[in-house]
């Protein structure tokens, strides 16, 4: 059940990488490219940093389900770019269980809590970060106007607490990734922002 969960957010991660690679005009290697950094991106630093095989080059699924999102993108990204609301809503559930999981892992090799959350945590963040560096952009975390990191910061810390009061397993992972799930939906509905330095005004990213 927890490897489909794992290869749910890999496809949604997929999917906007692919549209990135769309959005600049890239043939479909690049596109293939966009989709695979960003849906494996994070899991394989967090592993590289665990000194551990990348769980990408263990399973063909892995693999292959960000070629079948490039292939889905590549042929109808019309279709797929209408329906980026219900894309952003998978998104925020492969944030939820991305950093949840990862922190998750960092935790069973040995990491303190807060060096586990701080991995989990660059699990969600960091395909899409990888993403639009090789795209020649500006990380959108650096600059979106809407809550992305700090969700994730609070799943994975959320994750490293109930481990802390020995609170193991699929719930507690769960747990976790509900909670960054529903504070990130929270902040697209409700056009959360976070703040900007004192003194300068307008509204925060974060």
């Amino acid at each position: 059940m927890s490897e489909l969960l794992d290869l749910a957010g890999i496809f949604v991660f997929a999917l906007s990488g692919a549209l990135m690679g769309v959005r600049k005009r890239l043939d479909v290697v690049g596109m293939g490219m966009l989709a695979e950094m960003t849906a494996l991106g994070g899991g394989v630093i967090r592993d590289l940093i665990l000194n551990v095989r990348p769980a990408a080059f263990q399973s063909l699924g892995y693999v292959l389900v960000p070629v079948v999102a490039t292939v889905i993108v590549f042929f109808w990204h019309p279709h797929v770019a209408r329906v980026m609301p219900a894309i952003l809503v998978l998104d925020a559930a492969g944030l939820g269980l991305f950093c949840a999981v990862g922190t998750e892992k960092a935790l069973e090799y040995g990491l303190s809590p807060l060096h586990a959350a701080l991995l989990g945590v660059t699990t969600g963040i960091g395909g899409g970060m990888l993403r639009d560096v090789l795209a020649g952009e500006i990380p959108t975390l650096l600059y979106d106007r809407q809550l992305y990191a700090v969700p994730a910061m609070l799943g994975s810390g959320a994750m490293a607490g109930l481990w802390a009061y020995a609170l193991h397993g699929w719930p507690a992972t769960l747990a976790a990734a509900v909670l960054a799930f529903g504070l990130r939906i929270a902040a697209m509905r409700r056009n959360w922002r976070a703040p900007l330095a004192r003194g300068l005004g307008g509204e925060g990213r974060g």
